[in-house]
């Protein structure tokens, strides 16, 4: 499963469509992604390759570029193809793979071409599930919530200017706002914006699916429909998720948390957890898997006063360039980050000196920003729950941290020893109560790393 799948081709007329297939689940599931993507792209960044990986999981996982994208035949911008045409784009894949019926799973713009299908093809139509969908973007009479004429040549016009160029998550554009501070997500979709279409395709093809309309095909959709939306998505708005509900038979909606119309930002294992529930009755189990892992917790030092002082909009702008240096940082030590905790975080490593590397590294960066952190690190077992930990080690990390002093990095007796011989120094800083936590513990500041 961790092997990048081997790209094929199907031909659809005299179009050659790039494909790829991976899994070996009873079930056929097609991926019909947005305007633009890119097979072997796709499994460059972990945001979007996990989510594949999962779908991959329980079903034989189909994905594809449609013409004039990715590793499919290019197509002049003045000819771009038909609704009809990508289409058959899909059966071609289809065909070329073997499989007679299949599920559809279409996110964004792709939604279009998925519920034709549906409507085209019901015997070859397993089931369909649409995320962050709609049936016809643009605004009329009959869809008052859509998007707005000017808007729309607004952001086909920002296409051919910053496609590939600058990735503008959050506003305005508001793709993915949970992680337009991400330095490397920002690399990893600019780069895959740049391999998926040109910037003129790409604004071409945008001006051509924001007038697509599926509207009158929805009461012909016999394939048992799940609609997923994200329940603040500023680009379709939950009113075309309702629709497309409201007038497929037997339609189910299901509104998920979260503000970024990106499918695979935000919380992508809720969103296949229902997709895997809704295609195959069973749903993941959730359970607690008990590692040995060095945890990590980091603060910025007196920052209530600190907040108060800069006020709103400059304490914001801070927490932004505290995160992507802590970032950069935990990915240069190969930490796992579990989560936020406002002006905090929590990360995970394989070894304790790399732990410490990394907290000695980010107290010493944070001091650019004019800011000091306090950090601590415990080694210990911990129970893993999807991404978030729990475990007497945990608590263990927290309490170490409530002791730091601003720009200290606080060790445990069991990381001092587990580091023996690693030529990292520590300071003796005497035996601690630790809240919540039986027996008392000996603490060690690093003097050198």
């Amino acid at each position: 499963m961790d092997d990048v799948p081997e790209t094929r081709y199907a031909r659809s007329g005299d179009v050659h469509i790039a494909y790829q297939t991976m899994g070996d689940g009873p079930l056929d599931l097609v991926f019909v992604s947005g305007w633009a993507s890119h097979v072997a792209g796709m499994w460059e960044g972990r945001w979007l390759a996990r989510p594949l990986r999962r779908l991959a999981a329980f079903s034989r996982l189909i994905v594809f570029d449609k013409r004039g994208t990715g590793l499919s035949d290019p197509v002049p911008p003045r000819h771009l193809p038909s609704l009809e045409e990508r289409v058959d784009d899909v059966r071609a894949v289809l065909d070329a793979v073997g499989s007679s019926r299949a599920a559809l799973l279409a996110v964004n713009e792709g939604s279009a071409v998925a519920l034709l299908f549906a409507a085209l093809h019901p015997d070859r139509t397993a089931a369909l599930a649409l995320v962050n969908a709609s049936a016809h973007a643009r605004r009329d009479d009959q869809t008052p919530w859509g998007i707005p004429s000017e808007a729309i040549e607004q952001r086909t016009q920002a296409l051919r200017e910053r496609w590939g160029v600058e990735a503008t998550l959050g506003p305005p554009d508001q793709l993915a706002p949970s992680l337009a501070a991400d330095a490397d997500f920002v690399r990893f979709y600019r780069r895959y914006q740049q391999l998926s279409a040109s910037p003129g395709v790409a604004a071409a093809l945008a001006a051509t699916t924001f007038t697509d309309d599926a509207r009158a095909i929805l009461p012909m959709v016999q394939a048992p429909t799940l609609v997923l939306h994200r329940s603040s998505d500023c680009v379709i708005t939950t009113s075309h998720g309702e629709y497309l509900a409201a007038n497929i038979p037997g339609a189910r909606y299901l509104e998920l948390p979260g503000a970024d119309h990106l499918w695979f930002s935000g919380d992508t294992d809720e969103l296949v957890d229902e997709v895997q529930e809704f295609l195959t009755g069973v749903r993941r189990p959730v359970r607690a898997e008990r590692v040995l892992a060095t945890v990590l917790f980091t603060d910025i030092a007196d920052s209530t006063h600190l907040a108060a002082t800069l006020g709103d909009g400059r304490w914001n702008d801070l927490l932004e360039e505290h995160h992507a240096l802590i970032r950069r940082q935990l990915t240069r030590f190969r930490g796992t980050e579990v989560k936020t905790t406002g002006d905090g975080f929590l990360a995970t490593f394989d070894g304790p000196a790399r732990a410490i590397r990394c907290a000695s590294a980010i107290r010493d960066g944070v001091r650019s920003l004019g800011i000091e952190v306090r950090a601590g690190v415990h080694a210990g077992e911990v129970a893993l729950h999807g991404k978030d930990l729990s475990g007497i080690a945990v608590h263990i990390g927290a309490r170490v941290t409530d002791l730091a002093k601003a720009g200290e990095v606080l060790v445990s007796s069991t990381v001092r020893e587990l580091v023996a011989g690693s030529e990292i120094d520590f300071v003796d800083r005497g035996e601690h109560d630790l809240r919540g936590v039986p027996g008392t513990w000996r603490l060690y500041a690093v003097e050198r790393s």
